[in-house]
């Protein structure tokens, strides 16, 4: 049977739909990522189409569609409707509408409440215990993840997000036609493990026939969870698939932000480690000052372990380092 695993980590809330063994969705959340959907807040229209929102760090959102009785600088009352969101070269802001008349100043939903609202069972878990998470696969997925690469039987996928789009190119040898449509498969389960909204282009191979085009087609409609739109697979092998983006995939939030991704992952081992005395986290610079700068992440942890925190820079490490 499926069930949600949740950790509330330190700095980032994670969660995995596992199934049979294996992750099939994955999740993350982290702080100051900015106001959630669904958060009602009041806002200052600045500019035309763009609010400043009461929240920490004034973050700024858009907004359309404003009767055009109202002014800059007038106070209203806003739902966010999709988070800021991170890109190659640029961010773009939140985005929010006019809240309901009466609409009361709240957060949006976190995890996990979203997850605690779908028909799918949640398990708490924490750091003592068996990590079922690691047991599914959680650390090869940020790996995944991080290298664009997803080896499946056949051939691999290489998957990387540009401003414009996602794309996902399927890569190795043999029969075309089974290439393709193993390829299928294991993109649709990339795009729903890793929450990829927007727009997606998936390469197929070059394939021979119409029927071995709709074929493809049929597989995604098989494996990917309305709602989407795409168009049939062309030609020349390019699909284009259309889902809704909310807030930032795993893509994005890995990828994008190697500092935070390398320090949510060392406070989980730390969280983890066995010893006793003084638990030195030793990690790259940006990491070390990344973690210094949020005290009560240190003092979490230290309740957390019983144990006194300390951070070391060294300029050697790759990656996330190490807790003992």
């Amino acid at each position: 049977m499926a069930e949600w695993l949740y950790e509330a980590g330190i700095g980032e809330a994670r969660a995995a739909l596992v199934a049979d063994g294996r992750i099939v969705e994955a999740r993350i959340e982290r702080e100051g990522e900015g106001p959630r959907i669904g958060a009602i807040l009041e806002a200052r229209l600045a500019e035309p189409g763009k609010l400043v929102l009461d929240a920490p760090g004034e973050p700024v959102a858009t907004i359309a569609g404003l009767p055009a009785a109202i002014s800059l600088g007038s106070k209203l009352t806003v739902e966010v409707t999709r988070m800021a969101l991170r890109e190659r070269g640029r961010d773009k802001p939140a985005r929010a509408r006019l809240a309901e008349p009466g609409a009361v100043l709240a957060d949006g939903p976190d995890l996990r409440a979203r997850l605690a609202a779908s028909d799918i069972p949640v398990t708490d878990i924490g750091a003592h215990g068996p990590d079922r998470l690691e047991a599914a696969g959680w650390s090869e997925l940020i790996d995944h993840v991080r290298s664009g690469h997803w080896p499946f039987p056949g051939g691999a996928l290489w998957v990387d997000t540009t401003p414009a789009m996602t794309l996902i190119d399927i890569d190795g040898e043999g029969d075309a036609f089974a290439l393709a449509r193993a390829g299928a498969v294991a993109a649709v389960q990339v795009i729903r493990c890793c929450g990829i909204g927007g727009s997606i282009g998936i390469d197929f191979p070059s394939l021979r026939s119409r029927a071995e085009r709709l074929a493809v087609d049929a597989l995604v409609d098989e494996n990917l969870p309305q709602p989407f739109e795409r168009t049939g697979t062309n030609g020349f092998g390019l699909m284009q698939i259309i889902r809704r983006r909310e807030r930032p995939s795993l893509v994005e939030q890995i990828r994008f932000d190697p500092v935070a991704t390398d320090a949510a992952l060392l406070l989980r081992h730390a969280e983890r480690a066995v010893r006793t005395g003084v638990l030195t986290l030793t990690t790259r610079p940006k990491v070390a000052d990344h973690i210094a700068a949020r005290p009560d992440w240190t003092h979490m942890l230290q309740t957390r372990t019983g144990r006194p925190v300390g951070i070391v820079a060294d300029c050697t490490i790759k990656g996330p380092g190490h807790a003992q």
